[in-house]
């Protein structure tokens, strides 16, 4: 089985850290979503594709950007690996569970947060599922290590973890070649209780328009992990 990363933000620098797969990105490789057609050939030789890139500014009003990114970008790529039998692994976030029920499980209806990021997260999700012949879909948040503010929500409750332990659990869902949906994550906790385990931070209040909770149920990947 051959992976490519595409994109070498935090996630996956982190996954070509602990993976030596290969990767392709902007920066290195002068890709352009908007021109995929260009250097698609470049993806011919691997079996697996895992996109990393992604518009997550979250409160971000660019419309256009997230579309394209989160969405569009997306629907080549499932268009490209449906013809070329590939497989995608499509990373997406628990932002689209934040107006969803508690205990969102991933045969749950998903209710995104009310911003373009959670909207073009929630149409490029529904797009895999329904489109795409050979897909793992990880929904997940991660958090730099140490943490790199100086204060953190205690009023937010979230499955997030510290990049190396989201990456690892998500780089053992690729080696045993699970299909569908899963929920990423570890135990429930607040950003304070995350900021905490790597220095000493004050508590605060997240902005009014942030979800206070973002938690998802993790059985089914507990169950396999």
């Amino acid at each position: 089985m051959r992976v490519l990363i595409l994109g070498d933000g935090l996630l996956g620098s982190e996954i070509v850290k602990q993976t030596e797969w290969d990767y392709m990105s902007r920066k290195k490789d002068g890709i352009e979503v908007l021109y995929f057609n260009d250097w698609m050939t470049k993806l011919s030789e691997y079996d697996v594709i895992v996109n990393c890139i992604a518009n997550t500014n979250t409160y971000s009003e660019d419309k256009e950007s997230h579309l394209e990114l989160n969405y569009h970008f997306v629907k080549d790529l499932v268009t490209y690996c449906n013809y070329s039998d590939k497989k995608l692994v499509h990373i997406s976030t628990d932002y689209i569970y934040a107006n969803s029920n508690n205990g969102r499980k991933e045969i749950d209806v998903p209710v995104h947060h009310c911003s373009w990021y959670g909207y073009s997260k929630l149409l490029g999700d529904a797009h895999v599922e329904m489109e795409s012949h050979n897909h793992l879909i990880c929904r997940l948040s991660h958090k730099p290590t140490p943490f790199p503010y100086d204060s953190a929500w205690g009023d937010v409750i979230t499955n997030a973890d510290y990049t190396p332990k989201i990456v690892n659990l998500l780089v053992n869902l690729i080696n045993l070649g699970k299909l569908g949906t899963y929920n990423v994550g570890t135990g429930k906790k607040t950003i304070l209780d995350l900021a905490l385990q790597t220095k000493k931070v004050k508590s605060i209040k997240s902005p009014k328009e942030t979800p206070k909770d973002v938690t998802m149920n993790t059985d089914k990947l507990n169950k396999i992990l």
